[in-house]
């Protein structure tokens, strides 16, 4: 078997593997926002993430993390807890390359699928960071640092 016949005969399973860890970890943000729609964001970015690995190709997956991380940061996610749901697909993926594929096949495949969600929390992180940084942080007041002694 190959990784991507793999994702595609297994992928309602990763899903489900995924989707488990994630109601596992107590993700605030996730819970209030419901389990459809848990699980329906997981299958997106799996759906993605085969995509990539079957075309090599990383457009799509770094668009898709840009784009969620403007969403998932307006609707005030924490960006730990969206990366959490990046890494329990991939932790479901490799569960499923060691348990499915030989191992003389693991390195390629476990390269493969962590090129393509690395290439995303890259995207994600650096598209979130970008947007917490152009809001002032009301709780951050650095000025007091530079003041001077007490009593000056």
């Amino acid at each position: 078997m190959q990784l991507t016949q793999l994702l595609k005969e297994g992928g309602d399973a990763i899903v489900n593997d995924a989707f488990l860890a994630v109601q596992r970890s107590h993700l605030k943000s996730y819970e209030q926002h419901g389990a459809d729609q848990t699980r329906q964001r997981l299958r997106d970015l799996f759906i993605l993430t085969a995509r990539a690995v079957a075309d090599r190709k990383l457009g799509p997956i770094i668009a898709h993390a840009e784009s969620i991380a403007a969403a998932r940061y307006a609707a005030g996610f924490d960006l730990w807890e969206v990366q959490t749901a990046f890494n329990v697909l991939e932790e479901a993926i490799w569960m499923r390359i060691i348990k499915e594929l030989p191992p003389a096949d693991y390195a390629e495949a476990l390269g493969l699928v962590s090129t393509v969600l690395g290439a995303g929390k890259d995207a994600l992180a650096r598209a979130y960071v970008s947007l917490a940084s152009k809001s002032k942080a009301p709780t951050l007041d650095l000025q007091s640092l530079f003041s001077g002694a007490a009593g000056d």
